[in-house]
């Protein structure tokens, strides 16, 4: 599958999760994307969690004001870009997908058992 219909999938697939309306659902989503597409870059998950927000706030202005969803949608892609510097840090650069799986089981275990 060619680069841009993969970042689009990524994207769609953060914007449903974050207008699921589904809390559990919401704070699984980079995970979810880490799991879904573990080959690609993990600068790819920021950047599709970050397009979602913008498509969500352009698009539902009025509303976004008042859902938490686009304050969570940029804080998740800030969280997880924390989370690669960290990872290319230790010398693993560039880092994938399934590298953030690998980071959280060791760093963070609990975020994979986001419930």
């Amino acid at each position: 599958m060619e680069r841009s219909a993969i970042l689009d999938e990524m994207i769609e697939f953060a914007m449903e999760a974050l207008l699921s309306g589904e809390p559990l659902r919401r704070r699984r989503v980079v995970r979810d994307l880490a799991h879904r597409w573990p080959d690609e870059s993990a600068h790819a998950i920021s950047f599709a969690l970050t397009s979602a927000t913008a498509l969500i706030e352009d698009t539902f202005r009025d509303a976004a004001n008042h859902d938490p969803v686009v304050p969570l949608g940029y804080r998740l892609s800030a969280l997880i870009s924390a989370d690669i510097h960290a990872i290319q840090a230790m010398g693993q650069s560039p880092a994938r997908a399934g590298d953030l799986l690998h980071f959280w089981r060791r760093a963070d275990p609990g975020y994979l058992d986001v419930q």
